[in-house]
């Protein structure tokens, strides 16, 4: 299985690039998607120009056009289910579920601390919540859970650490805290398991010309259950993938 998770930032917008050529070219078994920015209809009306998918969607109650995240699955699943069952952090549409046979995957798009820091309080709680419900979920069958989790985790990964350590959104350290929490819970960042390498990123700037200098941070991952990881094959990015300021980022398991 080839599953991959690409932040779009906007799936409409992408849309009108190569995002459904790109999609195709990839050609994973499943691809989890976040801030689609879309009704569950609209990202659904986009989706299916991408045949044999089966599509499981969920957009933002508070704020239309906002967050929101999606599943495409060749393979129909058991079971499908949105959010983490707290009505304060189910209003945007950040959690996708679906069950397999072997595992659950789970798309998320954790919230951003925000330029002015002023959503850090609720993006710790949501933290807290998410792990909680991960940590419930791995009690039926492992998890592989994959996003933006919109945190540098190391400095590793980011071009630069040392100006923006507590002091820009995704590398403060209640964020590499909050990381911190998911790693040391059973959860293995796949990426980093599988490579040391430096300078591989997944989102940039569009500022300054910050992707063609790779001056990128590393914020979306695949973590999963350390009792599937020895099932996971390959992890990578597809950092030739564009359309957005994220690139797809995947793992082979089997």
């Amino acid at each position: 299985m080839k599953i991959i998770s690409f932040n779009v930032n906007g799936i409409r917008a992408i849309a009108k690039k190569n995002f459904h050529e790109d999609m195709r070219s990839v050609n994973a078994d499943i691809i989890c998607l976040q801030e689609t920015k879309s009704t569950v209809d609209q990202a659904r009306e986009v989706a299916s120009e991408l045949e044999g998918y089966h599509f499981y969607g969920n957009d933002s109650k508070a704020r239309k056009g906002y967050s929101g995240t999606a599943i495409l699955s060749k393979v129909e699943p058991i079971s499908h289910s949105i959010d983490i069952g707290i009505s304060e952090q189910d209003q945007e549409g950040r959690v996708t579920c679906l069950e397999f046979e072997d595992y659950f995957v789970i798309t998320v798009y954790v919230p951003n601390s925000g330029n002015d820091l002023r959503r850090l309080e609720f993006r710790q709680d949501f933290d807290k919540s998410f792990l909680a419900y991960l940590k419930n979920l791995e009690k039926t069958k492992p998890v592989v859970v994959c996003g933006d989790f919109n945190v540098a985790h190391k400095d590793i990964d980011l071009a630069r650490p040392k100006p923006n350590y507590n002091k820009s959104a995704g590398f403060m350290q209640e964020e590499i805290d909050g990381m911190d929490s998911y790693t040391s819970s059973g959860l293995v960042d796949t990426f980093r398991a599988k490579t040391s390498e430096a300078e591989n990123y997944s989102w940039w700037s569009y500022r300054g010309g910050a992707r063609d200098r790779n001056v990128g941070w590393r914020i979306d991952y695949f973590l999963v259950s350390q009792s599937i990881m020895d099932r996971v094959e390959d992890a990578f990015i597809l950092s030739n993938v564009h359309g957005s300021d994220h690139c797809p980022v995947g793992i082979d398991i089997n």
